[in-house]
């Protein structure tokens, strides 16, 4: 048995102030009820709330007080994410990943913001893997990326046993994204840590899935400090004998007998997504989609564009 005791923090989040003093005050008195506690995570964007306009360099006073406390209470820290503004001036939505020593360990770019309604945020391109010394490999999304089920696809791949997953969602969709955390730990075979927050960061039910997509918590509405000890040997029995005996999911992906063309832009496989609209959002009366062609005819309609044969768009070929 490899045990390891991960505890999600779901924390009212205000949008016009700093949040750090109330997540180091959670933090305390996690750590005074469960002094057993390794690993602690918060939502995405709780320590400066969802407005990009807060926006600070990498190391900032909030990180170096998350550090403090991570020495303090000798905890693995991931206090959610903030916006970051890069040396380039470029904006990112990053998380940073603090040991039990106070030192960073690594940082990580949300790859997928979400478009069209995350605005002016750039994407990651870099994947997050750490390890905790004699228990076991880490990765690290952050709330939209799991939507992509290419991100874990790669994390997994290199052998990421827990995945963590700090998450902003105030909308309706949440009851979806629930399901895709259940679907994600038992289709890559692995523990996944959904955090989400409250007030203006979210709307809650944060939930921990095992490795067969058994949630074992659920959060409801309301504040709630949930430490589960994980056992990662469940993760590599599962993983070599198959869910409950019968799927072993990552073995055959790596078995697989074909490679996949939709992965290569130019083979023309994935030229239906081609013929797809902008992403934009939706405006009053929107009618895209409804007057789209079936997937055979936009298809043959934008090879023909390429070819400069029929105005494609409402576009000529000349323009």
């Amino acid at each position: 048995m490899t045990p390891f005791a991960i505890a999600g923090v779901q924390m009212y989040v205000n949008a016009l102030q700093p949040n750090t003093d109330g997540m180091l005050q959670r933090l305390d008195i996690l750590m005074s009820r469960f002094p057993w506690t390794q690993m602690v995570l918060f939502s995405e964007i709780a320590p400066l709330g969802p407005l990009p306009k807060f926006s600070l360099p990498l190391i900032n006073e909030h990180i170096e007080r998350f550090q403090e406390a991570a020495a303090k209470h000798n905890i693995w820290l991931i206090p959610g994410s903030m916006h970051e503004t890069a040396e380039d001036g470029r904006m990112f939505n990053t998380a940073t990943v603090i040991g039990p020593n106070g030192k960073i360990v690594t940082v990580y770019r949300k790859m997928f913001p979400f478009r069209p309604y995350e605005v002016g945020i750039e994407a990651g391109t870099e994947f997050c893997v750490f390890d905790v010394p004699d228990v076991g490999r880490f990765g690290l999304s952050i709330c939209y990326d799991i939507w992509i089920p290419e991100t874990t696809r790669q994390l997994t791949a290199q052998g990421v046993e827990v995945l963590l997953l700090p998450v902003f969602t105030s909308t309706s969709d949440r009851d979806a994204e629930i399901a895709i955390a259940q679907a994600t730990a038992a289709q890559f075979q692995c523990y996944v840590y959904s955090v989400n927050g409250l007030g203006a960061g979210g709307n809650g039910r944060s939930v921990v899935v095992d490795p067969s997509g058994t949630i074992l918590h659920k959060a409801a509405g309301h504040e709630d400090a949930f430490p589960i000890e994980v056992d990662l040997t469940h993760v590599r029995r599962q993983r070599e004998t198959g869910l409950r005996g019968l799927g072993q999911v990552l073995k055959s992906f790596r078995d697989r007998p074909t490679e996949f063309s939709v992965y290569d832009r130019s083979s023309g496989t994935a030229d239906y997504l081609e013929s797809l609209g902008p992403l934009t959002i939706p405006q009053q009366g929107t009618r895209a989609g409804l007057d789209a062609d079936e997937p055979a005819a936009a298809i043959d309609k934008l090879r023909n564009a390429k070819a400069g044969d029929v105005p494609f768009l409402g576009k000529t070929s000349s323009g």
